[in-house]
């Protein structure tokens, strides 16, 4: 069995769907089972829609006029939505009214994208000869805890995907499931998070059992560099678990960042591929590298972070002290993304802006705090970073190079990141020189 996973740009009109049905048309053999995503745009559309309802301005949504338009160019039946467009009505009405979105309701309105995509797919695909099934996966097991906005299924929820499989869908079937959302036990509707599909995809594939789940996007694979930055970025061949989990957490733009523990626990390679080049090799993401080289594998950034600093003489030599600041950020959701420390000083980097002001009065207890926002954490990383001989001099070179002043660093024994911090303003000038250094 094969777990095929396609992106909104993949699904957004019948120019890219075709090609997705040649794809999956060529390995019927290996018994797909299909994750969609929206049509592209479609969820920032019903978000939208959704905020707009709530502010009173309610009217027929854009967004199914958007829908209807895509599936009469697919050529499915008029009505074949129709269900979905009078709930989609009723429930924006319903907040126009009440004038309040909360999480379950943004969940809700979310959901759609998906569920009218695969519909209109299913029916697509089954007209040109594949016979298809449209499934929404909570009616295969899919069943997740109540954290709207970031789901996840319920311990067990295998067994129950694996009997409903068995019990709902025909052997000679391709099931065509929605990504992104799941739905409680109480059958409120949730989703695991914003470009989450990758996220079911690789969750169906370990529950299933798959040989192999496929990520198909708009990209040759994982990339050396962002595309829109670097021009010339390579495609990586093959990269570990680790380091595409680094990858994803630090910014890059392809995977989902919890996409790869599902599959990195049931040792199932995780492929990217590109829909527009489907005869490209992509990236293979497994336990090891298949070339096996201490080398780096590409370079990421997350921007937008703040920089918060702690200095005190309080610090010194005083056990339990990071310890008590800590259990404040903890309180307060602070995430922590890179931290760095000194006798008498303590600096990290989040994303977490508001909670951090939130904070900072009993910050402010533990001694002199400093804020510093507009920065970007910039990351090289690598298999087996640390064993490179004068890996540091060459990107800290790279970035004197490219006039990038570099405020902050990470490097922790045997780690595969090397991570700075650098002002949001200098990534465009720092990773198209820091790359030419590292993959020229």
């Amino acid at each position: 069995m094969l777990v095929m996973k396609f992106g909104g740009s993949s699904v957004a009109d019948r120019t890219q769907l075709e090609k997705v049905f040649e794809i999956v048309k060529g390995l019927v053999d290996k018994k797909p089972v299909v994750i969609s995503s929206a049509h592209k745009g479609m969820t920032d559309k019903l978000i939208s829609a959704a905020k707009s309802a709530v502010k009173g301005d309610f009217s027929m949504p854009d967004v199914i006029d958007y829908q209807s338009e895509i599936s009469a160019s697919l050529g499915c039946p008029p009505d074949l939505l129709s269900n979905l467009f009078t709930e989609i009505s009723d429930l924006l009405r319903g907040i126009s009214l009440v004038k309040e979105l909360s999480p379950r309701s943004l969940d809700y309105i979310a959901s759609f994208g998906e569920r009218m995509a695969v519909r209109s797919i299913a029916d697509f695909f089954t007209r040109k000869g594949l016979k298809c099934q449209a499934f929404d996966v909570w009616d295969l097991g899919f069943i997740t805890d109540s954290k709207f906005g970031d789901a996840r299924p319920l311990p067990g929820f295998e067994k129950q995907v694996q009997k409903a499989f068995q019990e709902k869908v025909p052997a000679d079937v391709i099931p065509i499931v929605t990504g992104f959302i799941g739905q409680n036990e109480n059958g409120e509707i949730t989703t695991v998070g914003r470009n989450g599909s990758d996220l079911t995809a690789t969750l169906l594939g370990s529950a299933l059992g798959a040989e192999e789940v496929e990520i198909w996007t708009d990209t040759d694979g994982v990339m050396s560099a962002d595309p829109s930055v670097v021009p010339d970025a390579k495609n990586i061949p093959s990269m570990t678990f680790d380091e595409a989990a680094e990858l994803a957490y630090f910014g890059s733009r392809v995977l989902h960042p919890s996409t790869l523990e599902p599959a990195m626990n049931a040792e199932i390679p995780v492929r990217v591929l590109n829909t527009n080049h489907p005869s490209h090799p992509g990236t293979v993401i497994g336990r090891q590298s298949m070339d096996g080289l201490n080398r780096v594998t590409s370079i990421a950034y997350k921007e937008g972070q703040t920089v918060f600093t702690l200095t005190t003489t309080r610090m010194l030599r005083r056990a339990g002290f990071l310890a008590q600041v800590f259990e404040v950020l903890g309180r307060y959701a602070v995430v922590v993304d890179m931290i760095s420390t000194s006798e008498i000083s303590v600096s990290f980097t989040t994303q977490s802006r508001e909670a951090l002001e939130k904070a900072l009065p009993e910050l402010k207890q533990y001694g002199e705090c400093d804020m510093e926002h507009g920065k970007t954490m910039l990351v090289v990383v690598g298999n087996k970073l640390a064993k490179r001989r004068g890996q540091g001099s060459e990107i800290l070179g790279a970035l004197a190079q490219a006039g990038a002043r570099v405020e902050m660093i990470s490097f922790g024994m045997g780690s595969i990141n090397f991570s700075m911090v650098v002002d949001d303003s200098a990534v465009d000038k720092a990773v198209p020189v820091l790359h030419k250094e590292l993959f020229s």
